[in-house]
């Protein structure tokens, strides 16, 4: 019998998404290179300030197809997981209000330390494009949000005009019923071919990283590299204190378990989590552990692969902190009401896009777009930093995903309480034989039976899946 400390050892998915390591330590090397240039030779450095610019570029030529395609699929989504009955809905309710309450935490902490502040890159930012005129006001916002033609929504630059003709597609497909399935199948393809571009433009952002990087630091001196290191010490702190005070006081007030001893019985999935930055590759075995902890298989059907879609705290937080840190750093602080629409934005935006290289980084660039187009530039500062917070992003994402299930599982009646306690004080230790792969097969034989019940609620970035593209939970 095999070794099952990695359940995905000799797998093809598991091959396909160690590649993705040599980008994200070419990340790293472009990033301590680029603040090496800059401090040793400023002036040269600045002048890779092209690097960076292209690099976000490429990003910014694809938002509207991956907010499009996002929306459209995650609100169709929403509609099947409903159908499931009292565990879908409850499930998607208690997502949407988490989600929005992490996205709430990460604009009152970056509020709170303004990690960008003393940068002042306004003057570097290039030509930038202009932020949409006060003097408009409400009606002439509400108007600006409707596109010429429908297509043009696509091809224009408002990403709210993209953000609003996706929703009108995606209920129409909703109240086509049976007869939009094909239109949603082919809006997938579409999706996995986004995705697929996106993939192969992140392969540049080391370059990207190292232009940005070196331009910054160049500029300013070692203040960069302070305010990008107090950017990431508070996003680390504030994973920490959501999971223990917030998931864990949930966790403790709901069921009486400990958050410390559910993370204890996760142990082998954090390690796994950790050393690949994606929460996805332990999908299968968070569905195995949850059934054998004594929750129900339906409810863990549901509600899994419905969260990694919808229930994104980790990279709720990541979205309005590293919002909050561009404005800071470009000078142009963002004011309460533009906080709190982009805050509305990334809501409905960041949902259905798990599981993708890029997808976040395009969400940040969709919503810098949306409302603040001359805070674009500085997204190259967090392309820099990104991979060294993907990893608290991809804990906290699988944290909430779990407690998620032992919540639903009890509010519906679908736990073993008496299992759950055995369970989490070792006294039924999880079967890790169970995890080894079939001959021919690429999937944990303890899944099976859980995967059939996933089906019923597809991913909206089922894309996660597409051949080749990395389970980094960017979004």
């Amino acid at each position: 019998m095999a070794a099952a400390a990695n359940p995905y050892d000799g797998s093809q998915k598991s091959r396909k998404r160690d590649r993705t390591h040599f980008l994200y330590i070419a990340v790293i090397a472009a990033v301590v290179l680029g603040a090496v240039l800059g401090l040793l030779a400023p002036e040269f450095a600045k002048s890779l300030k092209p690097l960076g610019t292209g690099f976000i570029n490429l990003i910014k030529m694809m938002i509207a197809p991956v907010i499009f395609c996002t929306i459209v699929l995650g609100i169709g989504s929403i509609a099947k997981a409903a159908t499931v009955g009292k565990v879908g809905g409850l499930a998607l309710g208690y997502f949407i209000i988490m989600s929005t309450f992490a996205l709430a935490i990460g604009l009152v902490v970056g509020n709170l330390i303004h990690p960008g502040e003393g940068l002042d890159l306004q003057a570097s930012a290039g030509a930038a494009p202009a932020a949409p005129e006060e003097g408009e006001g409400m009606t002439g916002f509400l108007l600006s949000i409707i596109p010429t033609t429908l297509l043009a929504s696509l091809t224009g630059e408002s990403i709210l005009q993209t953000l609003f003709v996706a929703l009108l597609v995606g209920f129409a497909l909703q109240k086509m019923g049976p007869a939009g399935a094909p239109v949603l199948k082919g809006i997938g393809y579409i999706q996995a071919l986004v995705f697929r571009i996106l993939m192969m433009i992140m392969w540049l952002a080391p370059i990207g990283a190292f232009g940005a990087i070196s331009a910054v630091v160049g500029e300013t001196g070692i203040q960069a590299i302070v305010s990008m290191a107090t950017l990431m010490v508070a996003f680390y702190i504030t994973c920490i204190l959501f999971i223990v005070v917030i998931l864990g006081g949930l966790l403790k007030l709901v069921t009486g378990f400990s958050i410390f001893k559910l993370m204890r019985y996760l142990g082998r999935e954090y390690l796994l989590i950790f050393s690949t930055s994606s929460s996805e590759v332990a999908l299968p075995r968070l569905i195995a552990k949850m059934e054998h902890l004594g929750i129900s298989k339906p409810v863990v059907g549901v509600t899994v692969p419905t969260g990694y879609s919808f229930n994104l705290d980790g990279t709720a937080i990541y979205l309005t902190m590293a919002a909050l840190f561009v404005a800071s750093a470009m000078g142009k602080p963002l004011e309460l009401g533009e906080q709190i629409s982009l805050l509305v934005f990334m809501i409905i935006a960041s949902k259905g896009a798990a599981g993708v290289t890029g997808a976040g980084l395009a969400t940040l660039a969709g919503g810098l777009q949306s409302h603040r187009p001359d805070l674009i530039e500085g997204v190259g500062l967090i392309v820099g930093i990104d991979r060294f917070m993907s990893e608290a992003r991809a804990l906290t994402n699988f944290t909430g995903n779990a407690v998620a299930t032992v919540l639903i599982g009890t509010w519906t009646k679908e736990i073993d309480k008496e299992q759950v306690k055995a369970v989490l004080d070792r006294e039924l230790p999880f079967d890790e034989a169970s995890m080894n792969v079939d001959a021919g097969t690429d999937e944990p034989r303890q899944t099976a039976e859980s995967a059939e019940l996933a089906a019923t609620v597809p991913s909206p970035a089922g894309s996660s899946a597409v051949a080749g593209t990395a389970g980094d939970p960017r979004h």
